[in-house]
């Protein structure tokens, strides 16, 4: 059965919301393409993906229905089952990365009951905003970019010139213009990039020379010798300005004015984040920003200066409605470590945790449906997708609220990774660990192959030692490949500077740099 239709709703969903780029990317994204993507970084775990990829998909076609419908379809969350390191944290970090979603990765045990000490629930909300905040502001700077470059060539001319603007007088004591007359690099002196030429320098000293009585004749001189005055101001700056694309002045330092926002102040043990959203707003109006004066390069002063002018050019209101708009829309949250919040089915009580039922209490209203206060407005998390994931080793999902675990209807379980799938993780994705340490030792100079036995030993080693000991997944071969490059690590620059630029990696290379750690089962649990 449906909920009540919040207030705002209607704008809020169906053919009736603008479309974004987050919908326009999915429009070209099937589930199928979902997954062939996930494949390339991802080895194994089928069902996960395709059940990811359905979810992402339903929230598409959720936006092409008649918004009264399509306040009734709820997003299906997601809850995965599997021990760590087969792959949950990564299908969610990658699926987000793929359609440009805002995604905040959480832990659920870092959360504490309203009215302790401690993160409330709601702070990743406010987080997730923050973090469509800047996609949305990243964008809108890229077509403000040629604008705001514009406007930063002309200040940076302008210091150059050692014009008297705002900026470079206020507050600063007398000072001699950059301008004045032998200044280095400054227009108008001898063998300097941007000097006036013998013509125009002529022109400024052979002007009328203008007595008393000459009647209209003065005031016309006048005015062609202001005329005048313009254009060779307008052409040296012009030649400054191809000087400064081109790179002349990146090293000089100039003295510019940068604003510094003032943080609010921490009140007590209350952090910004555990404070009301209105009283956070409120701390940051009164505090006024800060200017200071620096003395930076060319260079530096350009990306400052940039950055500077964008935040100008930026519409701030339309910002944050784009900013909720998609938070509400295209959000997803990974609530990992969630069965660290399950009560054992020992039942167990007094443990020195905080009420473990009272985190999911506060879980079940956001993960529903709720309305969130924020400092830039109110978000509404009805179409927000969770993905919950845990290990599940002393508690199961049936532990979780019987509410809560209502609103994940799908689960997962992955698989455990073998000895198969660690010889592919070694090889197959896109920057594959093997991959990875072939171009790291390359910045050094050095040439490293794989034999093929080597991926078998690697992937053996590390399958035997989660069988062993701790079965922590994928992880275990980054501990693997580390143990076995360790002395060539340390040594590559001294190698490269002999002459050896190249090493195979056998099988028989791999045993040997792993011989010793297995066969001290104390120290292997220790390194490994």
């Amino acid at each position: 059965m449906g909920r009540p239709a919040k207030s705002g709703g209607g704008k809020r969903a169906g053919n009736s919301r603008r479309p974004d780029r987050y919908t326009a990317r999915m429009k070209d994204l099937t589930p199928r393409e979902i997954v062939n993507e996930l494949n390339r970084h991802i080895i194994g775990q089928e069902n996960a993906k395709r059940a990811v990829a359905v979810a992402v998909r339903n929230r598409w076609r959720r936006q092409q229905l008649d918004p009264d419908l399509a306040r009734e379809v709820m997003p299906k969350n997601i809850i995965m089952l599997g021990p760590t390191g087969v792959g949950k944290t990564e299908i969610a970090r990658r699926l987000a990365r793929l359609v440009r979603a805002p995604f905040l990765k959480v832990e659920a045990s870092k959360f504490t009951e309203v009215g302790y000490h401690g993160r409330d629930v709601e702070s990743m909300i406010r987080d997730l905003l923050e973090l469509a905040m800047n996609m949305v502001r990243d964008e809108q700077a890229v077509n403000v970019r040629e604008q705001a470059e514009a406007r930063v060539e002309e200040r940076l001319v302008s210091m150059l010139l050692g014009e008297m603007t705002a900026e470079t007088t206020r507050d600063s004591p007398p000072h001699t213009p950059a301008h004045a007359p032998g200044a280095p690099g400054v227009p108008g002196t001898p063998g300097d990039p941007g000097e006036v030429d013998e013509h125009e320098r002529a022109s400024e000293s052979s002007g009328p020379v203008v007595g008393p009585g000459t009647g209209a004749a003065s005031g016309s001189g006048d005015a062609d010798e202001r005329d005048a005055e313009a254009e060779r101001a307008r052409r040296v700056r012009e030649r400054m300005k191809q000087k400064l694309r081109e790179g002349f002045f990146d090293d000089r330092e100039i003295e510019i004015s940068v604003r510094e926002k003032q943080s609010a102040p921490i009140l007590g043990m209350m952090g910004q984040d555990q404070l009301d959203p209105a009283m956070s707003s409120m701390l940051e109006k009164i505090m006024p920003d800060q200017t200071k004066r620096r003395r930076v390069t060319v260079s530096r002063a350009r990306a400052i200066l940039l950055e500077e002018e964008t935040d100008k050019l930026i519409d701030n209101e339309k910002l944050v409605e784009h900013a909720i708009e998609r938070t509400q829309q295209s959000g997803i949250i990974f609530l990992d470590e969630i069965d660290k919040v399950a009560a054992p089915s020992s039942g167990k009580s007094g443990s020195a945790d905080v009420s473990r039922e009272g985190v999911q209490r506060d879980l079940l209203p956001i993960v529903e449906g709720s309305s969130v206060n924020t400092r830039h407005g109110v978000v509404q998390t009805d179409q927000i997708l969770f993905i919950a994931a845990g290990a599940f080793h002393t508690a199961s999902v049936s532990d979780l609220m019987p509410e809560l675990q209502g609103r994940f209807p799908i689960r997962v379980e992955l698989d455990a990774l073998t000895r198969e799938d660690f010889k592919r993780i070694l090889t197959e994705p896109d920057a594959a660990l093997t991959d990875q340490q072939k171009a790291m030792l390359g910045a050094e100079g050095m040439t490293i192959e794989f034999a093929p036995d080597a991926i078998d030993a690697m992937a053996e080693l590390a399958a035997e030692a989660n069988a062993s000991m701790e079965n922590i997944g994928a992880r275990r071969l980054m501990t693997v490949i580390e143990c076995v490059f360790e002395e060539i690590s340390f040594d590559a620059p001294d190698m490269v500077g002999r002459g050896e630029k190249t090493l195979t990696v056998t099988a028989e290379f791999v045993r040997q740099r792993l011989a010793t750690i297995m066969k001290d089962e104390d120290l292997s649990r220790f390194v490994l």
